[in-house]
């Protein structure tokens, strides 16, 4: 009985480690069936991008991850269908994609492109300075930490140069708010946006406006001295430019802003092409 027992327990355990062999060698065939496939559909995805067939090649891509998601294609395969979303305009699907990339492959090498993709998708919907500025910022958060964290990058310095069109967008949104707050008569919020101007975005074209604005609300108050303050800092900077001339005529009433025969040309021309309609 004793050796019975002993038998079927040897037996037991020559089946079980042959079976284990069995599954390893099938497991093994089937991992290596799944990189096949995994390499295969991602050929596929960027043979789809030449020929400019995003929607496809995004399908392709996401079929690539899913097939081999532990291999390192997995994570490539998520990001180049993120940008084939972008390349549709299909931002907000490349946006929840890029996010689920961070979180499921936190170390991949990949990730400064992960966020430089992120920044442009987050870009690619600003409308300008009347509209939502909630993506713009996003954008700009994106392309700091991309300064911050990749600075040998290409896309650091392209990140610097976009950060440099985000920041005049956003100067532009304070002017624009600012103009709204003067009609309004409501000097202390239109006071606060033009010197936001000049402490955020004294680098941007809006800053000469900015300055301007302020020389004229404070004069309308009655703060001449502030507003003089002012009208000296426009002056030493941009003493030959458009806003120093309406500055200087807040001082001067007698003062006529002069036309550059260039603009009179261009105005008489104007007036002619307008006269056919």
């Amino acid at each position: 009985m004793f050796k019975n027992k002993i038998i079927l327990i040897f037996f037991s355990f020559i089946f079980l480690f042959s079976c284990s062999k069995e599954i390893e060698n099938v497991s093994i065939i089937k991992e290596t069936n799944q990189k096949v496939e995994m390499i295969s559909a991602y050929e596929k995805g960027m043979s789809l991008i030449e020929v400019g067939d995003y929607f496809a090649a995004s399908k392709k891509f996401l079929e690539a991850e899913i097939l081999f998601p532990q291999s390192s294609w997995a994570p490539k395969s998520v990001l180049m269908a993120s940008y084939s979303y972008y390349m549709q305009d299909y931002y907000s699907l490349a946006i929840q994609n890029l996010k689920r990339y961070f979180q499921t492959y936190p170390k991949d090498t990949n990730k400064p492109y992960g966020h430089y993709l992120l920044a442009m998708c987050y870009y690619e919907t600003i409308e300008g300075e009347k509209k939502d500025l909630a993506p713009l910022i996003l954008s700009k958060k994106e392309l700091n930490f991309i300064i911050e964290n990749f600075p040998n990058t290409d896309y650091a310095y392209d990140s610097k140069f976009k950060i440099d069109l985000i920041n005049d967008i956003l100067a532009a949104k304070e002017v624009y708010i600012g103009r709204h707050y003067i009609k309004k008569k409501k000097w202390i919020p239109a006071l606060n946006r033009f010197k936001n101007v000049l402490k955020e975005y004294e680098t941007t074209v809006h800053v000469e406006e900015a300055i301007h604005r302020l020389v004229e609300i404070y004069y309308k108050l009655g703060m001449e001295e502030e507003s003089l303050k002012y009208a000296s800092l426009l002056g030493y900077n941009y003493n030959s430019g458009e806003w120093y001339e309406k500055t200087y005529k807040i001082f001067n009433k007698k003062y006529e802003v002069t036309i550059p025969e260039s603009k009179k040309e261009k105005s008489k021309i104007l007036s002619k092409i307008k006269s056919f309609f």
